[in-house]
């Protein structure tokens, strides 16, 4: 019988070229592998079924996603503010200029000229549809200004307690594309209007991670993750955009270029802002065979061997190795319940 050479345990795939260099097992005959006499195993494992799940974690920070400068339009003096984490919605008082409310409307366009009878165009069926969801009615939502609409701007302005006049200025409202929470004021009550009054974020709890472009083929769009927060409670999330522009910062040995990729998060309690950690889940492998990583050996003649213990004596098996995870990798080349050693 043909002398066998060195064996190299290995933990993973990514210890194969150093395992390789320590050299490792040479098989002869017919390949089926070479019987050799017995020697104490530490341990011990079967070779089982299971499902086998990759995570990948990254660090990220949590908050509320960008903001957004409002500002107040018009003359007059500010005399009522909202508190900074204050959640704005639709109708509700955004700040007030001169005792007068200025409410909060949802839609994609700031209104840009004054809306009275007569008037049609997209900024007037947003009011309409605003009106509406206050419970408003009397009049169509079909981007018209007729009488009807008027009468409807009326109730409205005299149930919110503002001049009655039948028209709508564009420093009579505020629009945004939904609900809004007021992270910073920037003026005060008695200040003139005319300027910054707050910033302000959506009311949806984001985490933000700045991705090695690397990984970025792991992550896609609605994937679920678990958060992480700073006190190590979790909670869920999910993958709700990844960037397309890489940004690299750093330069020669340090530079690193990432995307940026954005999760929706729920349930946090006790933060507004923090470093977190997000584990997703990158590949999973159902219904396979695997065996410990320890169990691995790298082969001189490349890829992956495990010692089978078969009684008193051993032998040495070429498998071939899939995905490492859970301290486990999935093997061919060995059948269910075959016994391998195990070193510690």
């Amino acid at each position: 019988m043909r002398a066998l050479r060195a064996v190299a345990w290995t933990g993973g795939a990514a210890l194969l070229a150093a395992a390789v260099a320590a050299a490792a097992i040479g098989f002869g005959g017919d390949g089926s592998g070479t019987a050799v006499a017995a020697r104490t195993a530490p341990a011990t494992a079967k070779v089982t079924r299971t499902t086998l799940t990759e995570t990948k974690a990254v660090n990220g920070s949590l908050g509320y996603g960008s903001t957004a400068d409002i500002s107040a339009r018009g003359q007059g003096t500010i005399t009522w503010l909202p508190k900074e984490g204050d959640t704005i919605t639709r109708g509700k008082s955004v700040y007030s200029v001169d005792a007068d409310r200025v409410p909060l409307l949802y839609g994609s366009m700031p209104l840009y000229r004054t809306l009275q009878d007569g008037v049609e165009g997209m900024d007037v069926e947003l009011l309409e549809r605003n009106l509406a969801k206050l419970g408003y009615d009397g009049f169509d939502v079909d981007g018209e200004y007729t009488w009807a609409t008027r009468e409807a701007v009326e109730d409205w302005q005299d149930d919110i307690g503002v001049p009655v006049t039948g028209t709508v200025e564009p420093e009579d409202v505020v629009v945004a594309d939904g609900p809004l929470r007021v992270d910073k004021l920037k003026t005060a009550r008695g200040a003139a209007a005319g300027g910054p009054v707050l910033t302000s974020t959506g009311t949806t709890r984001e985490v933000l991670v700045d991705l090695d472009v690397a990984d970025r083929h792991l992550l896609k769009k609605g994937m679920k993750a678990t958060v992480e927060l700073p006190d190590g409670t979790e909670v869920q999330g999910k993958i709700s955009s990844i960037g397309k522009t890489a940004t690299t910062t750093g330069e020669g040995q340090e530079a690193t270029t990432t995307v940026e990729v954005t999760v929706a998060v729920s349930g946090v309690k006790g933060f507004d802002t923090g470093p977190v950690t997000v584990t997703v889940v990158s590949g999973q492998r159902k219904d396979v065979l695997a065996v410990p990583v320890g169990a691995l050996f790298a082969l001189a003649e490349g890829g992956y061997g495990v010692q089978v213990v078969e009684g008193a004596s051993t032998r040495y098996a070429a498998v071939e190795a899939g995905l490492f995870a859970d301290g486990k990798v999935e093997v061919s080349g060995v059948d269910e319940g075959t016994t391998v050693a195990v070193p510690k």
